[in-house]
């Protein structure tokens, strides 16, 4: 037997994504037998609480018993009701519009007329669009969008972790670092009393050099799985109704096809519209999602059992999808019920304050990057940690803009690679690309955009960057 000379990495030996969640299912139930309860007085900012600096105090320990851990997977379920069927209405949606072969016209015409000559352009072109999108638009809000990636994605050559690194790699860097963020930058600049949105020129600089390096990585990683098939990480998963079904050069689109696709970008115009003037969010853009299916059906003149069934096999597609947006949110459930969020919070907040100058801002940075895992909201963690690390990073010497953009780079990068994310899953399940995966591929941006906003930090800190 010939033996492989391959060196495996640590990436290589991550879990299914079941079992790396239960794996985090249990170190949480287990910290909360080792780290104390305790909890911040909370005041109303805005309508949502934010914590009391100084107010913190240890309360009686709530252990999660073995019952209550699993109790907690049900009630994850609950409070992530919204997400998991956003999750099933996008499928639906994608399902429809497919049923006219509305997207896979559009994209092998848009190829025949672009030329797979241009296809290093095209990924580049297509990453920037996404992550504009994030910057944009919202997390979220652009799910429906990253079919779209998939089919493009295979259509080049690619794989659906290529379709993940344009659009969800992309719109995950450019909503984490978006200067206009409203739930993280927003919400800082909120409870700073800054202008809003002000220091926009660093983080624009770096969100604008993130998403650049994130294309030169989709090149990179697309070059190689077309010299080396092989190395692919997305060997193995389902591309069916995703693969082209005839040469590009037969691709043309139908006059049902341009009703279909009409119907779809009214729909998203009407999202677009609804979200900054009716503060429209996910209920919302999953029942417009259900109407363009409604739509669509009709277009195609499908039958009432033509439709039930589409629906039905859309369902049975996004369901492993759904169900890990579900599970990933039992974490948040643990945290709450052993009440250990806010000692987390504190200790790492202690931890900074011997540290120097300049090591002070990265450990706040990377202390942000930990609460994130628990707290995997931008406004909440904001609300949560901000309110004590202002005052913290201003004892330490630090300016409030750099504190806040501290937060900024460790809420916003690491989720990236964050499996208690509920967006992040449900963006990748309609990608068909497992978190697992997901983490393999993207763990070296994750490093090296870190080193990268760390350099920013310091330029920051340097500057009193205000």
């Amino acid at each position: 037997m010939i033996k492989s000379n391959h060196k495996r990495s640590f990436l290589d030996h991550i879990p299914h994504a079941i079992t790396l969640l239960f794996v985090i299912i249990l170190v949480v139930t287990g910290l909360t037998y080792i780290i104390p309860a305790g909890t911040y007085e909370r005041v109303l900012l805005e309508g949502r609480n934010a914590v009391v600096p100084g107010s913190y105090k240890t309360i009686t320990s709530t252990p999660i018993s073995f019952l209550d851990m699993f109790r907690a997977i049900p009630l994850g379920f609950k409070t992530a009701a919204e997400v998991i069927f956003i999750v099933f209405a996008g499928a639906i949606m994608f399902y429809f519009m497919e049923t006219s072969n509305a997207i896979e016209n559009s994209i092998g015409t848009l190829v025949k007329k672009l030329g797979k000559k241009r296809k290093y352009s095209i990924i580049v072109i297509m990453t920037f669009v996404y992550g504009f999108l994030g910057v944009s638009v919202g997390y979220e809000n652009n799910i429906a969008l990253i079919p779209i990636a998939a089919v493009l994605s295979i259509a080049l050559g690619g794989d659906l972790i290529l379709a993940a690194g344009m659009s969800v790699g992309a719109m995950t860097i450019g909503f984490g670092l978006s200067p206009i963020n409203p739930y993280t930058i927003g919400t800082g600049h909120k409870i700073a009393e800054l202008p809003i949105f002000s220091g926009a020129l660093l983080r624009s600089a770096l969100c604008f050099s993130a998403l650049s390096f994130m294309a030169y990585y989709n090149i990179r990683y697309f070059k190689k799985i077309k010299a080396y098939p092989e190395k692919s990480l997305g060997k193995g998963l389902d591309t069916n109704n995703l693969d082209l079904s005839k040469p590009i050069k037969d691709y043309s689109i139908s006059l049902r096809n341009w009703l279909v696709l009409l119907v779809f970008t009214g729909a998203l115009v009407m999202i677009i519209y609804g979200v900054f003037n009716f503060n429209w969010f996910i209920n919302e853009l999953s029942a417009i999602f259900l109407i363009v299916a409604l739509a669509c059906g009709v277009i195609n003149r499908m039958s009432a059992t033509a439709m039930s069934n589409a629906l039905l096999n859309a369902v049975s597609m996004a369901a492993p999808g759904a169900f890990m947006v579900g599970f990933a949110s039992t974490i948040k459930i643990l945290m709450e019920m052993g009440n250990i969020g806010d000692t987390i919070s504190y200790e790492l907040a202690n931890l900074l304050q011997d540290l120097p100058l300049y090591a002070s801002a990265i450990g706040m940075s990377l202390s942000q990057s930990v609460i994130n895992f628990f707290i995997p909201s931008g406004s909440g963690q904001a609300l949560a940690t901000l309110p004590v690390m202002l005052p913290l990073g201003q004892s330490l010497g630090l300016t409030q803009q750099t504190s806040i953009l501290a937060f900024q780079i460790g809420d916003g990068l690491s989720n990236l690679v964050n499996p208690t994310l509920g967006g992040l899953i449900a963006m990748l399940s309609m990608c068909r690309v497992p978190i697992d995966r997901w983490i393999r591929f993207i763990f070296p941006v994750f490093l090296t955009l870190l080193v990268f906003s760390f350099s920013a930090l310091i330029i920051a800190v340097a500057t009193n960057y205000s």
